[in-house]
């Protein structure tokens, strides 16, 4: 937010303090003043820092001793001063020239007059990676390993084998291999159980009865 100056004695304390000065000079009856206005105020939050680079509003009316020092006769009026010194001026409401000068007066204020301070590292990825892809220092980059799962493997290929030919030698290739037992959608069937005469499971002991007897 740009500071007001509100005496002579205001004006040369701010000067003497502060290695860039941008001071815009207007009146309250000005129109392009106050259409100008809030591009100054824009610059003023963007680039002021305490001690160092003021932003300054000065109205001639009130400040006539300012302004006929610096000779202003013409409103709006911007005056850019660098360690007391006017390095330059610009008369009437010009956006464009305005940030110009003022982008080019910034630098003369010093480092660290714009921004903070940047890092120089590119950054790290987790492990201690950098984002270029070099290693730090010895470390060695963690190898995700690779397993083979034996099992799975052989299983898969039996299972494509067992659809191909069943569907190869089928008539109906699409049902075959739906109702084949090599399909995985397919539950594997229970085996059955073995039976010997009478339908009877077979190995068990049996128990004749009178019928049975007759019969042979």
């Amino acid at each position: 937010m740009p500071d007001q100056i509100t005496s002579a004695a205001d004006w040369r304390s701010t000067v003497s303090s502060n290695a860039v000065v941008v001071a815009d000079f207007y009146a309250d009856w000005c129109g392009p003043c106050k259409m100008i206005a809030p591009h100054f105020q824009s610059l003023a939050n963007k680039y002021a820092k305490p001690r160092k680079i003021a932003f300054v509003k000065v109205n001639v009316d009130n400040q006539g001793e300012v302004a006929q020092q610096y000779g202003v006769r013409a409103m709006p009026t911007f005056l850019i001063l660098h360690n007391g010194s006017v390095i330059k001026t610009i008369q009437g409401a010009n956006p464009p020239a305005l940030t110009s000068a003022v982008e080019a007066a910034i630098k003369l204020a010093g480092p660290g007059a714009v921004g903070g301070s940047s890092f120089s590292s590119g950054g790290q990825r987790l492990g201690g990676t950098p984002v270029g892809g070099q290693r730090v220092g010895s470390g060695q980059r963690v190898a995700r390993p690779i397993s083979w799962d034996i099992n799975q493997l052989v299983n898969a290929v039996l299972s494509f084998l067992g659809l191909y030919f069943v569907s190869l030698l089928s008539l109906d290739p699409y049902k075959s291999a739906e109702a084949s037992r090599f399909n995985k959608k397919n539950p594997p069937a229970a085996a059955k159980p073995a039976t010997g005469p009478g339908g009877r499971p077979a190995g068990r002991a049996t128990f004749k009865t009178l019928n049975d007897l007759g019969s042979e």
